[in-house]
C-alpha cells in the first residue's frame, strides 16, 4: 500500500487542469517565439526581394527606352515608341494569359 496521504480524485482532476494549462502556454509561447523569429527572417528575405524587384524593373525600362530610342533612328520617335509599346504589350498580354491559365488550374474544384 501507499506510505503518504493519498490525494482525492478531485484534488488530482484539479492538478491535472492546472498542469494542461501550464502545457498549453508553454506550447502556445513556444509557438509565439518559433513564429517571431521566422518572421523576422522573412522580413529580411521579403526586403531583399522586394529590392531585387525593382532593380530588375528598371533595368527593364532601361531596356525598353534603349529600343525605342534604337528604332527611332530607323522609323522616327513616335513609330519607335508604338513598335516597342506594342511589343511590350504583346509579350505583357502573352504572360498574364499563361498566369491566368495556371491559376485558374489551381483555384479549380477537383473531385
Amino acid at each position: 500500500m501507499a506510505n503518504g496521504p493519498e490525494e482525492s480524485i478531485g484534488a488530482l482532476v484539479g492538478r491535472l487542469a492546472e498542469d494542461a494549462r501550464a502545457y498549453a502556454h508553454a506550447e502556445a509561447s513556444y509557438y509565439r517565439a518559433l513564429a517571431q523569429e521566422r518572421l523576422g527572417e522573412a522580413r529580411v528575405g521579403l526586403a531583399l526581394g522586394a529590392v531585387a524587384l525593382l532593380l530588375g524593373l528598371a533595368a527593364a525600362i532601361a531596356l525598353i527606352v534603349g529600343l525605342v530610342l534604337t528604332l527611332a533612328t530607323l522609323v522616327g520617335p513616335g513609330a519607335a515608341t508604338l513598335i516597342v509599346v506594342a511589343l511590350t504589350a504583346g509579350i505583357a498580354a502573352g504572360l498574364s494569359w499563361l498566369a491566368y491559365q495556371r491559376l485558374s488550374g489551381v483555384f479549380r474544384n477537383k473531385p
